[in-house]
């Protein structure tokens, strides 16, 4: 019965891993910095400020519901990342226009952008696996671990075999083409592949 288990586990691992690698980083994303809760609490003050200010205004019946709008869906943004550490002044339009606000803004949109680098991500899965089978231990245990190491190998093979192709090819412009006919009669899943590794390279 352990042995069924074993076996199990070691599949949905297997299942896992797969599905997080052919999926790509793109879905992965750090988890929100203190800079990034600010933006998003601040932001939720500034749709506040204007809904009230369109109010206060007297703005057309437009304008101050599209106000009101962008005030309740700046909610949901602040609901998700969480709110920060240290609050932002932003009690009023001058505490929320202050350049510094801006500066903020524009770090946590950077932020935002990043993503977690594929080889890294792969090599910590890889890791998880490993450690995982160790535990289990057993017989299948054991070849789970030598099919996780032999991949690790082949992943960082395979990392090392398209930074020199990108090397070369930046290298060696004028046999670009010749490198690219060379490599035309690659599977599409073997392209996807390389394509999403290159972007991390």
């Amino acid at each position: 019965m352990k042995k069924i288990e074993v076996r199990k586990s070691t599949r949905l691992f297997g299942c896992v891993f797969i599905c997080l690698l052919s999926a790509g980083c793109d879905s992965l994303r750090f988890a929100p910095t203190e800079t990034q809760k600010q933006n998003a609490w601040l932001h939720n003050r500034t749709t506040t400020i204007a809904a009230d200010t369109s109010k206060t205004e007297n703005a057309s019946e437009q304008l101050q519901a599209l106000t009101q709008l962008s005030e309740v869906q700046s909610r949901g943004f602040s609901s998700y990342f969480g709110l920060p550490k240290e609050f932002p002044p932003s009690e009023t339009t001058e505490d929320v226009l202050a350049e510094s606000n801006y500066q903020l803004a524009r770090t946590a949109l950077q932020q935002g952008a990043e993503r977690p680098d594929a080889w890294e991500v792969a090599d910590s899965m890889l890791e998880l696996g490993i450690g995982i089978c160790a535990l289990l231990g057993g017989v299948y245990g054991t070849r789970a671990i030598g099919f996780l190491k032999q991949a690790k190998t082949k992943s960082k093979a395979l990392k090392e075999i398209i930074t020199g192709n990108e090397l070369f090819k930046k290298q060696n412009e004028s046999y670009t083409s010749a490198f690219k006919q060379a490599h035309q009669n690659q599977s599409a899943p073997t392209r996807q592949i390389v394509a999403e590794m290159k972007t991390n390279v």
